[in-house]
């Protein structure tokens, strides 16, 4: 089955309204790969509803958040419902990413809240999952990966409302990646979960590799089978960096 890639720009605590000549030059030049992928923007929070409204119904790429609170509304100073985040023209949302792990503690159960928020408010949810240095130099890997997909997904994934994005905590903005041997491990044993916890969708749901993506070597990640294109961090600040990644899908 062929799977259309997903390219998604996570800008992480990046981005100022100057940023909209940057924004600006990835909508002009996404008719370039739109052909090959699909394109998502997860800008911070202040710059959704902005870059929403400069697309003017363009379909040229989407705009995602970085993370949503569980309920909808109520008293939660500084959180953002994923209600919210489609109020403000998001279609998606990042959950679970390793940084919001790390740094607020964010468990299984949380992330699994957080992806029930996402489609009540009709979002696709992007379920981050990675193991540590640690849990990698001690051979867990694939546990680490199969306890974090149990626990974080929800029944009613469907290849519509999922993405799983696969991003080893040690391959984050170092410099460093798993080997294409490595990736392709990895990413066939998590269809592998998929298909058996979710059958038929499981073999369309898309899985993205993040990393340490940047151009001199995405075309050998997007070239790795299971991988369903890329969430990436730094290099999708730049608009040239970021549709040359998504130019390099197959």
């Amino acid at each position: 089955m062929t799977i259309r890639p997903l390219i998604a720009g996570n800008w992480k605590m990046n981005g100022l309204k100057g940023s909209v000549g940057e924004f600006d030059a990835m909508v002009a030049g996404a008719s370039t790969v739109t052909a090959k992928a699909d394109l998502l923007v997860c800008p911070p929070a202040s710059l959704i509803a902005g870059f929403a409204e400069r697309l003017r119904g363009s379909k040229a790429l989407a705009i995602g958040g970085q993370d949503c609170h569980p309920k909808p509304s109520g008293a939660h100073t500084g959180d953002i419902s994923a209600e919210m985040l489609a109020d403000a023209g998001a279609s998606a949302v990042i959950v679970g990413h390793s940084e919001r792990r790390a740094d607020h503690g964010e468990s299984d159960g949380l992330v699994r809240q957080k992806v029930e928020a996402a489609w009540r408010a009709g979002l696709t949810a992007i379920v981050c999952i990675g193991e540590t240095q640690q849990q990698r130099d001690s051979g867990q890997t694939l546990e680490i990966c199969h306890g974090q997909l149990n626990l974080s997904l929800p029944d009613a994934a469907r290849a519509d409302n999922l993405v799983v994005a696969y991003e080893p905590v040690w391959a984050i903005g170092t410099g460093l990646t798993p080997t294409a041997e490595d990736i392709e491990q990895i990413h066939t044993f998590i269809r592998g979960i998929l298909i058996v916890r979710f059958n038929g969708e499981g073999t369309k749901i898309r899985i993205l590799y993040g990393g340490s993506v940047k151009p001199s070597n995405a075309r050998e990640l997007m070239a790795v089978a299971n991988v369903n294109g890329a969430l990436i961090g730094g290099a999708s600040l730049k608009a040239i960096d970021f549709l040359a990644i998504a130019g390099d899908c197959p």
